[in-house]
This record gives structure tokens, C-alpha cells and sequence, in this order.
């Protein structure tokens, strides 16, 4: 029987849990666990909040309390929310845990000693009224592909796409208001352009016929782009996430996108000290990402890359991605405050969740049928 491991995208721990993640994501990986579980096939489910990306800072700012009191916060309103509701984890953990740290850094500790980073000397906006360099998401501005004007330095919600903070039009701090400016910082780069050859041959040829149409769809357009796939940091000038475990590297910490997707990797070991690698590491194991659409990139391009090149990690199987679940016709979003939460449907509609499951599953974003991953 080969083990099958089933990720669902951790989320932001800062704010609860809303309709749009459990159409998008939750309620998909839960029916898909379920039918196995049913089928008497090894499977385990993993997931847990993602506590050290960029909007749990602008969280703190906002509320006047630190991010450790944020995810605090927010960790257990969401893992109370899940259980309430009954998607059925094997686990929710986090990755402000020491068991995340521990092997997060011991990753990045692996590839760096190996010699599969780059260091480099880039040009980054700082903000000269903050006294701070901007994280991908402290910078807003147009997006260059669909014109929307709150776009963020890493991708934008409205069309989807992955940016870098330069591709924005009129950017301006999140933190201040202002202009940014550009000034010279040192970072640590994965260069993906070294991957591709692998990618093509992973994604392309090898899941051509078994990946959803927007999952391929965008990953074609990715290792298809005229520039190439291009070098990505791995590392961020912050205070707030994992520190960076090398010389050199003080006031600097893990990109959140190197950090987040090892959160499985230590909640697996969490849950299971003594045969984590059983699910990770065996060749015949089975390992199936369900996300939102934003996020297609990162779990089918840049995770893949940082496992392979890390070597003895098996890559994904598949990665369902799911589109947004609109709201009067506008993205759902929690940093916008536009959602229906699940904590408030729980409490105004007790013993109702069937009722909420089966219409978020017969009305799923992205086709009038729904297709849930069930190979």
C-alpha cells in the first residue's frame, strides 16, 4: 500500500477562517482524506498556520500588539474553527513552533553548505520615513498585467499573477504611505533558471494530462516565459520569521515561501517523530498539495525546486488549485475585512456545518461541477 500525504495550504495567521478558504481549499482535501480513509488506504493529513509571513506584521502594526500575540491569537481561533466544523487533520500545527525552526533552518543549512545558493548584492525599496527595507507584501501599487491598484510586491489577488515588487507601477509603503526608495541589501538566491530543465520534464511531460488545466496552464507560462525561470531569494530583510542560520546573515530571515512549504515537512515530524520519512522520503509515497489558485506557483515551481534541490524528498504528486470564491461579485479577502467567517457562522447557525459544507461543495468556485482530485 503506498502512503499517501495530503497537505492542505497553511494559512495566514492573521485572521479567522472564512468561506473562501474552506471552498478553496479545506473542504476539498477533507472529502479527498475522507474517501481514502474509506478506502482503507494509508493517508495522512497535514496542515497548520503559517505564522511569519508578512501580513502578520502588518496585523501587529494595525492592532498595537506584537506578531507573537497576533499568531497566538489567530492560531487558535482558526485550529479551533477546523475542529468545530470537522475538517479532520491529522494535525494542525505551526510554524512559530520549535520543532518548525529547528527544521527550517536545518534546510536552508543544508542547501547553503552545498553550495546551491547564490549570494548577491540586489537593489530593494526601503522606506526612508520607516527606516525599514519592504518585504514583498509592505509594498502596494498598480499591477502591470490587469491594472488593479492594490497589488501587492509578490503577486497580485485580482488576475492571480506572481510579481516582484520593481514589476509594480506606483509603488508606495504600506507602512507609510510614501514612495520607496531603492538601496542595496545582500541576500541568499535559489537559482530556479538551473531547474528548469528538471521542471519542464516534471511538470510538462510528466503531468501534462493528470494536473488541472489552470494548474498546467500557469506553470506553462511560467517555464515558457521569454526571460526564463529567474534566480529568487530566499531570505528577507525582517525581524519578524526564521532567522537565516549563517555568517553574515544577522537581521535577516527565511523568505516566508522557503519557510511556509517545510511546515509540512515539520508537521509530519511532529506528528509522527519516527516515521516521518516513510511519507517524505519514500519513493513510492504520495504527496498531493490542495490550494488556492494564488498559490499555484510556489507549490508547484519553487517548493519542488527546493526539495529537489535538497535532494531525497519526494515532489508532488498533484496540486489541486481551486478558484476564488467571490463575494457579491468582489475576492473574498482577509486583509480587505470581505468574508463570511467561519467562527460567526459556527456561532450564529450551532450544529449546522453539514449545511455549510454541502453548499460551499455543490457551489465550488471554478466550475459549475466542482472536480475534486480523486485518482
Amino acid at each position: 500500500m503506498k502512503p499517501i500525504l495530503v497537505t492542505a495550504a497553511l494559512p495566514y495567521a492573521n485572521g479567522p477562517v472564512h468561506i473562501g478558504h474552506l471552498a478553496g481549499c479545506y473542504i476539498p482535501a477533507d472529502v479527498f482524506v475522507r474517501y481514502m480513509r474509506l478506502k482503507g488506504e494509508d493517508v495522512k493529513f497535514i496542515c497548520g498556520s503559517d505564522e511569519h509571513g508578512v501580513p502578520i506584521t502588518i496585523k501587529a502594526k494595525a492592532e498595537g500588539i506584537s506578531p507573537q500575540q497576533v499568531v497566538d491569537k489567530y492560531h487558535k481561533m482558526m485550529g479551533d474553527s477546523f475542529a468545530e466544523f470537522g475538517i479532520s487533520f491529522d494535525i494542525y500545527s505551526r510554524t512559530s513552533n520549535k520543532k518548525h525552526h529547528e527544521t527550517a533552518s536545518g534546510f536552508f543549512k543544508q542547501l547553503y553548505d552545498t553550495g546551491k545558493f547564490t549570494e548577491q548584492v540586489t537593489e530593494q525599496y526601503y522606506d526612508e520615513e520607516a527606516k525599514q527595507f519592504l518585504a514583498d507584501r509592505y509594498i502596494e501599487g498598480t499591477c502591470p498585467k490587469c491594472g488593479n491598484e492594490k497589488a501587492y510586491g509578490d503577486q497580485c489577488e485580482n488576475c492571480g499573477s506572481s510579481l516582484s515588487p520593481s514589476d509594480l507601477i506606483n509603488p508606495r509603503s504600506k507602512l507609510s504611505g510614501s514612495k520607496p526608495v531603492m538601496r542595496e541589501t545582500k541576500h541568499w538566491f535559489l537559482p530556479l533558471n538551473d531547474y528548469a530543465p528538471w521542471l519542464r520534464e516534471y511538470i510538462l511531460v510528466g503531468h501534462k494530462n493528470d494536473w488541472k488545466p489552470n494548474v498546467y496552464g500557469q506553470c506553462k507560462s511560467w517555464l515558457d516565459a521569454g526571460d526564463g525561470l529567474q534566480p529568487r531569494a530566499m531570505t528577507r530583510d525582517l525581524d519578524w520569521g526564521v532567522p537565516v542560520p549563517i555568517p553574515g546573515a544577522e537581521g535577516k530571515v527565511l523568505y516566508v515561501w522557503f519557510d511556509a512549504p517545510i511546515g509540512y515537512i515539520s508537521a509530519t515530524r511532529e506528528l509522527l517523530p519516527d516515521k516521518w520519512e516513510h511519507y517524505w522520503k519514500n519513493p513510492d509515497s504520495r504527496l498531493i498539495h490542495f490550494i488556492g489558485k494564488d498559490n499555484i506557483v510556489f507549490h508547484c515551481i519553487i517548493f519542488p525546486a527546493i526539495l529537489k534541490a535538497h535532494g531525497g524528498y519526494v515532489v508532488p504528486e498533484n496540486v489541486p488549485a481551486n478558484e476564488f470564491l467571490n463575494l457579491e461579485g468582489d475576492k473574498i479577502s482577509t486583509s480587505r475585512n470581505w468574508a463570511v467567517w467561519l467562527h460567526e457562522y459556527l456561532n450564529d447557525f450551532p450544529g449546522k456545518q453539514d449545511v455549510l459544507r454541502y453548499t460551499l461543495i455543490a457551489t465550488a468556485p471554478g466550475n459549475k461541477r466542482q472536480r475534486f482530485y480523486l485518482a
